[in-house]
């Protein structure tokens, strides 16, 4: 089972960078004889709206992209998060972090070349007075300070210091919300996922999720208490869960799709969000062979199906180096 992350403009459409990661996660799915599961991750209150999503799985139709199964709501898994992030939290591995963004950006200083803020552990260790335990707080999970690896299957061998290069992250926001990391952990291990397809931007977050899930399956062996599984039944350790899937969890990471200025394409770029290009006619085949030249699957932009592409696909034929997109380069719309 595969799953790709990509999320849809603030229009709700997708743009070319969310496709062009779901073309190649389901192209890598499916030329393994694999499942692609859609999940909606909804658990931002002031972000996600169902007629996006709804706007999001019309687009992937669209483009002949059917994802298998029951369509996964993060915002209807919310019992299971907390049940979960309490395993940890009885086992000692977090505590409640009262900075403000604000905070962070005036005490620290970005520790990666990208400017990402490395979170020095500020809370940790703090004695709560009364107040204190009161006033509503982040959820952060401390990180060791060692080295975690793990190979790529796009980039080849990673290394990363969690306390150096991610610090300690959070499970839960200040306003309840759930955190992206502990929400697809979670997910990923209770849905089998064995295959997690996205973009390079989310290298880093990879080793904080290899050792969250790593700690959590520990947490919950046989020994350790029964956790509920994705069908809502009780009674099967998350352990147990990951032990049926084959080969474990595998990660590839993709390059980007970015405009003329190196920028990855977000909804600055409404020329090349779904909503736009359908507007202008343009076929759903155009876009996918136009994508497949950018992977590096086809040698022109040929108007193609997803299928067509099976069994050309590769991931030794995909750049490494993130790709410009620019809508004169797309073939002409229909």
């Amino acid at each position: 089972m595969i799953t790709g992350r990509f999320a849809p403009s603030p229009t709700g459409r997708m743009h070319l960078g969310n496709v062009f990661c779901a073309l190649l996660s389901w192209l890598s799915a499916k030329s393994k004889g694999g499942q692609w599961r859609l999940r909606i991750e909804d658990i931002d209150p002031q972000r996600s709206r169902r007629d996006f999503a709804m706007q999001l799985m019309d687009d992937l139709q669209w483009l002949g992209l059917p994802w298998d199964g029951e369509v996964v709501w993060q915002s209807q898994r919310s019992d299971i998060y907390e049940h979960y992030l309490r395993l940890l939290q009885d086992a000692g591995l977090t505590y409640p972090c009262f900075c403000t963004r604000a905070d962070i950006m005036a005490t620290q200083a970005p520790h990666e070349t990208d400017g990402r803020i490395v979170y020095a552990g500020t809370c940790r260790g703090k004695i709560l007075d009364e107040t204190m335990k009161n006033t509503p707080a982040a959820i952060r999970l401390m990180v060791p300070g060692e080295v975690i690896s793990f190979c790529d299957g796009h980039y080849g061998e990673q290394q990363v210091n969690l306390a150096h290069q991610c610090g300690d992250y959070i499970l839960r926001r200040k306003d309840g919300a759930w955190a992206y990391q502990l929400a697809v952990v979670v997910d990923d291990a209770l849905m089998g996922v064995t295959e997690v397809v996205r973009g390079r931007d989310l290298l880093l977050s990879t080793p904080q999720q290899l050792h969250l899930r790593q700690t959590i399956e520990s947490l919950s062996s046989p020994h350790r208490g029964q956790l509920p599984v994705d069908s809502g039944a009780i009674g099967e350790s998350l352990a147990r869960r990951r032990a049926k899937v084959r080969g474990g969890l595998y990660f590839f990471h993709h390059p980007l799709l970015v405009n003329e200025s190196g920028q990855r394409l977000c909804k600055r770029d409404r020329s090349l969000d779904l909503s736009s290009l359908r507007q202008k006619h343009t076929s759903p085949k155009d876009i996918i062979g136009y994508l497949a030249f950018l992977a590096g699957i086809l040698p022109s932009p040929t108007p193609s199906f997803p299928q067509d592409l099976l069994p050309l696909f590769a991931w030794q034929r995909v750049p490494k180096e993130d790709i410009i997109a620019t809508f004169p380069n797309l073939p002409n719309s229909r």
